[in-house]
């Protein structure tokens, strides 16, 4: 079941109870913020996660992914490839 856009295990999410979110999937906008540039993107091409998308894995979600303070060291990218591949 695709938890997130990006790749992001929703379920794993310590800010998920803590922000009452749940989950990008089913919201208009971030907790975090007013938008989500991936969230976005993904939606206006009308995937559920980026790994359906023919860029994938593009420069976007690759800043996302491997951001010193927020990224997850690819983790969400291998994600969207087990998503996609099931």
């Amino acid at each position: 079941m695709t938890e997130s856009r990006c790749g992001l295990l929703c379920s794993q999410c310590a800010y998920r109870e803590q922000m009452n979110c749940p989950g990008c999937t089913k919201i208009k906008a971030p907790f975090w913020g007013d938008t989500c540039p991936v969230k976005d993107c993904c939606e206006q091409k009308g995937h559920a996660h980026c790994g359906q998308c023919g860029d994938f894995p593009c420069n976007l979600l690759r800043q996302f992914a491997y951001d010193p303070q927020q990224g997850d060291d690819g983790a969400r990218i291998e994600q969207c490839k087990r998503w996609r591949d099931t």
